[in-house]
């Protein structure tokens, strides 16, 4: 299989595995935000973080055919780094789209989502989900 080959069926993988821990992210927001009347700032790292457990388990089991880290804990610990990285991105993102933008909370969320999703897919392929050369 060449390399683009490779990377883009992870990519396709990645963006499926994303599909479904952000269907988990974005429910638990409007969940919590709308329904239960939890503020948006609570709402979204509580949404994020569930969404993130999820992806790694798909990550590592489904999507990346590589690992570049052999201890499990230190790649646990960086892939959620990149995570909070992402959590820091969307909150950025959804607060200045709802407090100054004038967004509604789907929509600031909606544009969050796809930025997200570039930075945590480029940072994670290539940062542990690629072989050294």
């Amino acid at each position: 299989m060449s390399r683009l080959h490779a990377f883009a069926k992870e990519g396709a993988r990645y963006f499926g595995a994303s599909a479904a821990a952000l269907a988990v992210d974005f429910g638990t927001f409007m969940g919590l935000h709308r329904l239960a009347g939890v503020d948006y700032r609570i709402a979204a790292p509580i949404g994020f973080s569930l969404g993130l457990a999820l992806i790694y388990a798909l990550s590592i089991r489904w999507v990346f055919s590589q690992r570049r880290l052999k201890n499990a804990r230190a790649e646990f610990v960086l892939f959620a780094s990149l995570g909070i990285a992402g959590l820091l991105l969307n909150q950025a993102i959804i607060t200045v789209g709802m407090e100054f933008l004038a967004l509604t909370d789907w929509m600031a969320k909606a544009a969050s989502a796809g930025v997200v999703f570039s930075f945590n897919f480029a940072s994670r392929k290539f940062l542990l989900f690629t072989r050294y050369s």
